[in-house]
């Protein structure tokens, strides 16, 4: 059983995904990083999940090895410390390669809890 704190966590995770994949969803690469906003509100998205992922339990990431958990966990740093050699080409990259592969596994965690904020 989950603590409240990373069932918490695993709906952040999933309702940040899915805003942040919503930003990139209509624009093409050029049009999304001629919007400032766009690119700074699907960056900090992505810090969100970052952190999220952090109040996982351990036991929660043993069961998919298949994500690479530590590079989820210190994109945050990156976006937090390293924030200028930020590209919007990773930010679209994840969103569109990684973010979905993602969240599918935290639907599937989601679907075990039996309840839904």
């Amino acid at each position: 059983m989950l603590s409240n704190k990373a069932r918490l966590a695993l709906f952040d995770i999933r309702d940040n995904g899915e805003l942040a994949q919503e930003f990139v969803a209509g624009p093409s690469f050029g049009a999304f990083t001629a919007d400032r906003r766009t690119v700074y509100a699907a960056t900090r998205a992505l810090e969100i999940i970052s952190e999220a992922a952090r109040r996982l339990p351990q036991a929660l990431r043993d069961r998919h090895p298949e994500l690479p958990w530590r590079a989820i966990m210190g994109a945050g740093n990156v976006y937090r410390h390293d924030y200028d050699n930020v590209a919007e080409e990773f930010v679209w990259r994840t969103l569109h390669e990684h973010v979905p592969v993602f969240l599918a596994v935290v639907a599937d965690e989601i679907a075990r809890l039996g309840d839904t904020p």
